[in-house]
């Protein structure tokens, strides 16, 4: 049976109706996503949930999910464990949704998975929270498999930085991280990954979001003179963390955690102070899915996708929305239950866009296997949950975010393997 969900709007909630087709007039059916859109992360929330609208407004166009237009129904969790279940409550408990998409924050995830989503038999698809403590949780079976997520863990990408930073011959590096479960794992494994590769982490300094000032921080992680800083934060907060240190007197050898990658935070800097700064970010192999969310992005935008988070939130929109029409209903467990289905396996590639959702819908309809190949390229979920993927090493040149490097499956596995 196909859930009935009207359209309202309710609180703080936002109802963004994707253009439906002919086919999707008579029944609706709603999908939920909580991400910070306002306080500090503001502008990537934001854009984060364009990338979710965009995937909806695609799938409306092919015809809805099983002849039923898809409203998405977004709330804001301001950055707080708890508003955001809160605002998931009234998403589950009244809006009816069968799936949730967000947080961004793990410790905001975290909370709404295991007092929301998971009592309810909702699935819930995360596009940018990356602590590995849901895996944990998937092993020990608290998720009951009603947990994803779109980008690998944090575990590769400390690998990844604490290796180019040997490599650069960085001697000496400072931390300064957001004090969150985010911050705090990302921190702690690119110590102990620096350090298993000589490095001296001369210290580890957390600091608390939307302060005015990180001034007390910022001259604390000066004081063992540092030759790079290591900086895990969101754009705002980390904008001003790193205009403080560089009028300091702090090294411009930055390194930048993946939430960094965004033009806003350049701007802020100043692109002429991230001349020799990189960072890491999910990345996506190069082909015609790619290509097709690129332009899609760019035809809806005007700009081109740069920012963390746009290219997954995407896919887990995406990857819900085929689920559902795999299932036949738009039920929690029923979306569990196929998400494997649509994802990996053998069956015929569908790429992201409204033709591509045209074509996977009359396949299934045929009875005939199809496997989602995403904006970030292929997708297959582990028994946690998970994803791996390759990475980007991104930087500044000519005063805009740039590419530097990529990394591919084999080359991050061959640093994680140095690091055991």
């Amino acid at each position: 049976m196909k859930s009935m969900i009207a359209s309202g709007l309710m609180g703080a909630g936002l109802v963004l109706s994707g253009a439906a087709s002919a086919q999707a007039q008579d029944c609706k059916i709603a999908v939920g996503s909580v991400l910070s859109i306002t306080g500090s992360m503001a502008a990537i929330g934001s854009a984060i949930g364009d990338a979710g609208k965009l995937a909806i407004d695609h799938f409306n166009e092919a015809g809805g999910v099983n002849g039923c237009e898809v409203n998405f129904i977004l709330r804001d969790d301001q950055g707080s464990p708890n508003v955001g279940v809160d605002a998931a409550k009234t998403l589950v408990e009244i809006e009816k949704v069968p799936v949730l998409l967000g947080a961004i924050q793990s410790g905001v995830s975290l909370p709404i998975l295991t007092s929301v989503t998971v009592p309810a038999k909702v699935t819930q698809i995360s596009c940018c929270s990356s602590a590995p403590s849901f895996t944990e949780l998937a092993r020990e079976g608290g998720t009951q498999g009603y947990w994803f997520r779109t980008l690998p863990t944090d575990r590769p990408q400390a690998a990844v930085l604490a290796t180019i930073a040997a490599e650069k011959g960085y001697k000496k590096i400072a931390v300064i991280h957001v004090n969150s479960d985010y911050g705090v794992s990302l921190a702690t494994r690119f110590r102990d990954d620096a350090e298993k590769l000589g490095i001296e982490v001369t210290g580890v300094t957390p600091y608390n979001q939307e302060q005015a000032s990180y001034r007390a921080e910022v001259n604390a992680a000066l004081q063992a003179e540092p030759d790079a800083l290591f900086l895990v934060a969101f754009p705002a907060d980390g904008a001003t963390v790193a205009r403080e240190w560089i009028s300091f007197g702090g090294s411009q050898n930055l390194i930048l955690s993946n939430a960094l990658r965004a033009d806003e935070f350049v701007e802020s800097v100043g692109a002429q102070y991230l001349e020799n700064a990189y960072g890491i970010d999910n990345a996506q192999v190069e082909g015609e899915s790619v290509e097709a969310f690129n332009t899609s992005w760019k035809d809806a935008k005007g700009s081109d996708p740069n920012g963390p988070g746009l290219h997954v939130m995407y896919d887990a929109a995406a990857v819900a929305l085929l689920a559902m029409e795999q299932a036949g209903e738009a039920d929690g467990t029923a979306i569990r239950d196929n998400i494997r289905k649509v994802t990996g396996g053998e069956g015929e590639p569908i790429y992201p866009g409204a033709e591509g959702f045209k074509k996977a819908k009359a396949l299934i309809a045929e009875g005939k296997p199809i496997r989602y190949v995403g904006a970030t390229g292929p997708i297959t979920f582990d028994e946690n949950g998970d994803v791996t993927g390759p990475y980007l090493i991104y930087g500044v040149k000519d005063g805009e975010l740039a590419t530097l490097d990529r990394w591919d499956k084999a080359r991050v596995e061959a640093a994680l393997e140095k690091l055991q």
